[in-house]
């Protein structure tokens, strides 16, 4: 399945994750051991000392949003590195192993912290890893990347590394309150717990095709919680984007770009789902307005990641295409295949050729 789709089957999973039992790994908590195979990178870090601060980060070679938070990783690290912390990024759910060192060495100055591979048993394609175990599975993350702080050997936070400049200078700074911080994490977890019925409700429905019951269901929760809808606002877009009410759709677009517009994954999502739904009467483009905002979320998450990342030019490259420019559209796509190196994806070639063709049709 492609990675940057939002499909009822992604959202199907997602609303299970959040139905889950309480984690065993949780704020507060003594951190696990660090069980790692290799050092690829910087200090060799046994164990987690009392007294210090730690971020532990967990990443694979395969994963398009660690790529978008590996640099940032490094400029906390620089930030953060007189305060006594010390990054540790581990690659998790490898389905090769030989590619960490050459993806690191790859990243070069971008990821300038400590990278080690988790350990695991036989060659470490099906096998669990330990931390992956440990760490990830005991906290109750199934999604990378994730990043865990740890002051004075106790886990102080969990969660995105992209939103962890707050936190993690909280964490560091003489105010914190892990008692505080651990009530606060429980609290939020009971409040997902008790948000489970409508959940499963959601999930009913999905699983029974039912899109506009359960756009109903989406809007009952945010009127009664505004905050459910970064949880579940891109799963309501998902299912806009199957009808026929276009106006309506490019709307909640618009709010879900503005409330996103920090957030390059998200972004990209959202560009690609309105790049690539079926439209009514089987229409190979979007309509006008759905395209222009495709092109202004992608534009928005290119610039976040500094044209650098290959899935994001390369969506950025489909809406412009839609729009009407398949010359920019092609230079586009040439740099994110060029980008996407080892890990470029039949679709990503397809479309390369269908712009070469465009432009060549052009200019006859």
């Amino acid at each position: 399945m492609p990675k940057r789709i939002i499909s009822l089957a992604l959202s199907l999973a997602c609303v299970a994750a959040l139905a889950a039992p309480a984690p065993a790994l949780t704020v507060g908590d003594p951190a696990p051991p660090i069980a790692v195979s290799k050092w690829v990178k910087g200090e060799r870090i046994d164990r987690l000392e009392p007294g210090k601060t730690y971020v532990v980060e967990f990443w694979a070679t395969w994963c398009g949003p660690c790529r978008t938070s590996i640099p940032h990783l490094t400029e906390l690290q620089k930030k953060f590195q007189d305060r006594g912390v010390s990054v540790i990024g581990v690659s998790v759910w490898e389905q090769d192993q030989e590619k960490v060192a050459p993806f690191v060495k790859e990243m070069g100055d971008k990821m300038q912290y400590n990278v080690a591979m988790d350990e695991v048993a036989g060659d470490g394609t099906e096998a669990k890893g330990k931390m992956a175990e440990s760490w990830m599975e005991a906290a109750d993350q199934h999604g990378i990347p994730t990043a865990f702080i740890v002051k004075d050997t106790k886990v102080a936070w969990i969660g995105h590394p992209m939103q962890m400049d707050g936190p993690l200078a909280e964490v560091v700074s003489d105010r914190f309150d892990l008692q505080a911080a651990a009530s606060k994490y429980r609290e939020e977890q009971e409040r997902e717990r008790a948000f489970e019925p409508i959940l499963q409700k959601l999930r009913g429905l999905l699983g029974a095709k039912k899109s506009k019951e359960a756009v109903a269901v989406i809007d009952e929760a945010i009127a009664a919680d505004p905050k459910r809808e970064q949880q579940l606002g891109l799963l309501k877009f998902s299912l806009l984007l199957q009808g026929d009410d276009s106006e309506a759709t490019a709307a909640y677009g618009e709010t879900l770009v503005e409330a996103n517009k920090d957030d390059s994954g998200k972004l990209n999502a959202i560009a690609w789902a309105l790049s690539t739904a079926p439209r009514p009467g089987g229409g190979s483009k979007p309509e006008p307005e759905l395209t222009k905002l495709a092109l202004k979320s992608a534009r928005r998450a290119n610039e976040l990641t500094h044209g650098e990342n290959p899935a994001i030019l390369d969506t950025l490259a489909k809406a412009t295409f839609d729009s009407g420019d398949p010359d920019r559209a092609l230079e586009l796509q040439e740099e994110a295949v060029k980008r996407a190196g080892d890990a470029e994806d039949q679709g990503m070639k397809q479309r390369l050729e269908q712009y070469r063709a465009a432009v060549k049709e052009k200019g006859r």
